[in-house]
């Protein structure tokens, strides 16, 4: 950050990376090469993971270059967690960790959003992998209309880090849309408060693609929220609204 130079004083204290919270989970859905560096040149510093969005790792050109420019920009990488399932659903999950040591990602998703897998196999999943990799498991549904009561929300959060995940995700798709908020976008905010009561704050990974999302979880949540989902061209006018250099969050920081 350029502060030093422009002289801007108070503003809010960020997280420094490696970061536990103020966490930027970047979704790549399909960049290019060329698109990778100059999203690196000026957002490297900003992001903290990015994830290929749902299967494109498989029809990515150049897969192992794409990678090795996260990994020299010290961002780790992991593949959607609907890739997995797709291993998963076909009883492939041996073939999935060739893949990780293959490419030699280092994080993985392990989500049930697209099918039904029951609880505790979710967890023993979570178990197995976290003995070598760095788990991030998603909680709730792709499915619009299968509404997750709070309490399992948040048994299944605290039973998943309990299994060694390192971050539980809050669902919301790449368009916001499900899971944590309304199909109109709308948080849940009932649903959020309940969460934030068992589980801490630092420990999950709200899917906010959209910047009104990203706005009410920094105006209740401060700067450092762990937020996912991001679009490349969208990191760096987030991170100013997490400094309150931003219209939507120009007056939350600055008592």
């Amino acid at each position: 950050m350029s502060d030093a130079y422009f002289g801007l004083k108070n503003l809010p204290e960020r997280s420094i990376k490696p970061r536990n919270s103020g966490l930027s989970m970047v979704m790549d859905k399909g960049l290019s090469i060329r698109e990778v560096e100059d999203f690196l040149e000026v957002a490297s510093t900003y992001t903290d993971i990015v994830k290929l969005g749902f299967g494109t790792g498989i029809l990515t050109p150049r897969l192992d270059d794409k990678l090795k420019l996260y990994k020299d920009a010290g961002i780790p990488v992991y593949f959607g967690g609907t890739l997995f399932e797709a291993f998963l659903v076909r009883n492939q999950t041996d073939d999935f960790e060739r893949l990780l040591e293959k490419t030699g990602v280092t994080h993985i998703e392990i989500s049930d959003g697209s099918l039904e897998l029951p609880h505790d196999e979710k967890c023993e999943l979570i178990s197995k992998f976290a003995k070598n990799y760095t788990v991030l498991s998603e909680v709730g549904s792709k499915d619009a209309d299968k509404i997750i009561p709070p309490y399992e929300w948040i048994e299944q959060m605290e039973t998943e880090l309990a299994a060694g995940a390192w971050k539980v995700i809050g669902e919301a798709r790449e368009s916001g849309t499900v899971g944590i908020f309304r199909n109109s976008g709308e948080v849940r905010s009932g649903l959020i408060a309940e969460i934030i009561r068992k589980i801490p704050i630092q420990d999950v990974i709200w899917e906010a693609p959209q910047k009104t999302q990203q706005v009410w979880f920094m105006q209740l949540y401060g700067s450092n929220v762990n937020l996912g989902n991001i679009a490349p061209h969208e990191v760096i006018p987030l991170e100013t609204l997490r400094l309150g250099l931003r219209g939507d969050s120009f007056h939350f920081f600055l008592k």
